[in-house]
């Protein structure tokens, strides 16, 4: 008799294990999905390299757009003041054109928010970065033109 009685808690046993190991895979789960930000991935390697394009573009007075929105999140933070950076999206428009944008939350000094809506259009073949909205206006660069346009001379008056 004391064999039959053994068996029934190792099996016990072998069940609470797994029942603990399934609800620290879940918590973890859980945990991984509440508060890691989240990581859009790209489902076209188009999509990765229009995203790359953007970010790595250069921006005013910082290396890179990128660069540009993580220090004004960072210099929001060290002023006390709310701020959220969203995900960046991407969309493709049409041929070798996309569409990405960011949103970014911040707070102002009297406590009210604003939210504001970065634009770009990512031209793949051009490698080329266009605003595509006022708040991304701000943050991009403006190409030099590449000459200034042909302004035709009045004839001189003639003195005869």
């Amino acid at each position: 008799m004391a064999e039959h009685e053994t068996l029934p808690r190792p099996f016990l046993s072998r069940i609470i294990h797994y029942a603990v190991v399934g609800v620290v895979v879940l918590g973890a789960l859980y945990y991984a999905w509440t508060t890691l930000p989240s990581v859009t991935l790209s489902g076209e390697p188009q999509e990765a390299e229009a995203l790359a394009l953007v970010q790595n573009h250069p921006a005013i007075g910082y290396p890179t757009i990128a660069r540009a929105m993580e220090d004004h999140v960072r210099a929001m933070k060290a002023r006390g003041q709310g701020v959220r950076l969203g995900e960046w999206r991407v969309k493709h428009v049409e041929g070798d054109i996309f569409e990405i944008r960011v949103q970014l939350r911040d707070q102002g000094v009297r406590g009210q928010w604003f939210e504001r809506e970065f634009i770009w259009h990512a031209h793949l073949q051009l490698k080329k970065v266009n605003a595509a909205s006022l708040p991304a206006d701000g943050v991009t660069p403006k190409a030099p033109d590449p000459e200034p346009p042909a302004v035709p001379i009045p004839p001189s008056p003639s003195t005869g």
